[in-house]
């Protein structure tokens, strides 16, 4: 993985993520897309794993429903961008277009 894939990652991620890992990661997947977004189920899981909101009467309420619909809209526009691996073929882009060029009459 180069600096320019490790960069998107921790980009899209958060700075706090473990480089270390990001690398297992890329190795094993070998899209840097593909990392992002298994990272960001992951994190997605884990919120959802546990009660979203608890309240304790009087005291306090901590509720994670907005985290979670951020990670994922994250999901979303991670899925949807470019990564600085990806080959455009696989994209959809380099498409090539031509327009024909008709010759004007001269005076």
């Amino acid at each position: 993985m180069n600096s320019d894939v490790l960069r998107w990652l921790l980009a899209q991620l958060g700075p706090d993520t473990d480089p270390a890992d990001l690398t297992q990661r890329y190795e094993r997947l070998g899209s840097a897309r593909d990392v992002a977004l298994e990272v960001l189920n992951e994190r997605i899981a884990s919120l959802v794993a546990e009660p979203l909101k608890v309240t304790v009467n009087g005291v306090a309420t901590i509720d994670h429903t907005a985290n979670v619909a951020a990670l994922e809209r994250r999901y979303t526009k991670v899925a949807a961008a470019t990564a600085p691996d990806a080959n455009p073929q696989e994209e959809g882009g380099g498409v090539v277009v031509a327009w024909e060029l008709l010759a004007r009459p001269r005076r």
